[in-house]
C-alpha cells in the first residue's frame, strides 16, 4: 500500500492511556494501566483469556467507560466525549479489525468497505472510490461477489480495508488471525504490521499468538490488571 502522506511521522502519541482502572463486580480487570502508541508504531498486547484485553480495547474505543483514568486518541479525551461527538471522533480516527471480520455477508467487499466511509460522512462517489482503491491494493475482488464467497484471508483483508478507509490515526486489531490457517495468518500479519509505516498510524494488536505478537515493535502482557513489558515493550508504557 502507498503512504497517504509524505510528511514526517508525528512524534506525539496517537493513543495515550493513563492510570486506567475498570472493575466488574468485585473483580478489578484493569488496575492503573498506562499505554502510549505513536504514529508509525505497533504494539502487541498478550495475556490469558479473561485478563482484560477485550475490556482494554473496549475502553479505547469508547464502548466501555472506565472507573478512572484517561484515554486520549488523536488528541481528544474519549472519557469526556459523549453521544454523536464520540461516534464521530471514533469513526474518523479509529479503525478496528475483529477476529471474524464482522462483515455484512449479504454485501460485496466494496459495499462493506464503502459503508464505513458513508457512516463517517463521505459522499457515495468518494466512499466507493476509496473502497475500490484499497481492495485493489490488498488484492481482494470487489465486484458482485458476496463476502461469503471469499476465502478467510480475503475476508480479513476486506476487514483491514474497511478499518483503513477513513484514514484512521489508530488501528486496533482484536485476535485478527485467530480464525486463519498458518499460511493465511502470516499473510494477514504481513499486511497488518506494514500498515503503521505505510499509513502513518498507530497499531495495537491483541492476540494469544506469540508468533504474531513478536512482529510488533513492542510487546506487552496484561497481567494482574497491569501492562507488563516483554523485551523492549517498556517504550510503549513509558
Amino acid at each position: 500500500m502507498k503512504r497517504e502522506h509524505d510528511a514526517p511521522l508525528d512524534a506525539a502519541p496517537v493513543l495515550s492511556v493513563r492510570g486506567l482502572t475498570h472493575s466488574i463486580g468485585d473483580r478489578k480487570l484493569l488496575d492503573g494501566v498506562d499505554l502510549g502508541v505513536a504514529a508509525g508504531q505497533s504494539v502487541a498486547v498478550t495475556g490469558p483469556s479473561g485478563s482484560g484485553k477485550s475490556t482494554l480495547l473496549g475502553c479505547v474505543l469508547g464502548l466501555v467507560r472506565p472507573d478512572a483514568g484517561g484515554i486520549e486518541v488523536a488528541g481528544a479525551d474519549l472519557v469526556r466525549l459523549r453521544g454523536r461527538a464520540l461516534e464521530r471522533h471514533r469513526s474518523r480516527n479509529i479503525g478496528v479489525v475483529f477476529q471474524f471480520g464482522e462483515l455484512l455477508p449479504e454485501l460485496t467487499p466494496a459495499e462493506n468497505v464503502a459503508l464505513a466511509a458513508l457512516l463517517a460522512g463521505a459522499g457515495a462517489t468518494e466512499a466507493y472510490r476509496r473502497a475500490e482503491e484499497l481492495l485493489d491494493e490488498l488484492k481482494v475482488p470487489h465486484g458482485e461477489t458476496p463476502t461469503t464467497h471469499l476465502s478467510g484471508g480475503e475476508r480479513q483483508r476486506t476487514a483491514v480495508a474497511r478499518a483503513l478507509v477513513n484514514k484512521p490515526k489508530l488501528l486496533l486489531a482484536d485476535e485478527p488471525t485467530g480464525a486463519l490457517d498458518e499460511e493465511t495468518r502470516d499473510s494477514v500479519a504481513d499486511l497488518l504490521f506494514s500498515v503503521p509505516e505505510r499509513w502513518g498510524c498507530g497499531l495495537v494488536v491483541v492476540t494469544h499468538d506469540l508468533t504474531i505478537a513478536g512482529r510488533a515493535d513492542h510487546r506487552l502482557e496484561l497481567r494482574g490488571g497491569r501492562l507488563v513489558a516483554v523485551g523492549d515493550g517498556s517504550a510503549a508504557i513509558a
